[in-house]
């Protein structure tokens, strides 16, 4: 799998944050994912919809794997997520073979990437500023489901 360059990963990027800050919108939390295949083509989108559907597997990893659909193989596909993802979500990148994250931030949360990064899934991790000042300022503003997100609530 050919490295991706910091342009298209900034550009897959942007269709996460979309996906947050509807997510904000909604009253949900803003973090947001999509699904890339090997070709580039948006297999899938999504954001945390925990709070929306009232459901604690509803991350935004797993809205956009969901949204992609049935894959013959996830090999070479690449999931974009705003945040570092947890360790649930890891497991879901792990479990399928996707070959590539691209992080938004993991400042706010430092979520499984390292693992994934051990296990042999290429990781990239942007340090993008909106992603980062949009997961403070929401933890700032209601610490106490961003705890229950989290697992520490």
């Amino acid at each position: 799998m050919v490295p991706i360059d910091e342009d298209q990963a900034r550009t897959w990027l942007a269709t996460a944050l979309d996906e947050a800050l509807d997510g904000l919108q909604e009253g949900g939390i803003p973090i947001g994912a999509a699904l890339y295949g090997a070709d580039g083509t948006l297999l899938g989108r999504g954001r945390n919809r925990r709070v929306q559907a009232g459901d604690p597997s509803a991350h935004a990893e797993t809205d956009a794997f969901r949204a992609a659909g049935r894959q013959r193989s996830y090999r070479g596909t690449t999931m974009v997520t705003t945040l570092s993802p947890c360790w649930y979500c890891s497991g879901l990148v792990r479990q399928f073979g996707i070959s590539r994250v691209v992080v938004g931030e993991a400042g706010t949360f430092r979520g499984g990437h390292e693992w994934l990064a051990g296990h042999g899934v290429e990781v990239v991790v942007l340090d993008d500023p909106e992603c980062a000042a949009l997961m403070r300022e929401f933890v700032r503003e209601n610490p106490e489901l961003w705890g229950e997100d989290i697992g520490e609530g």
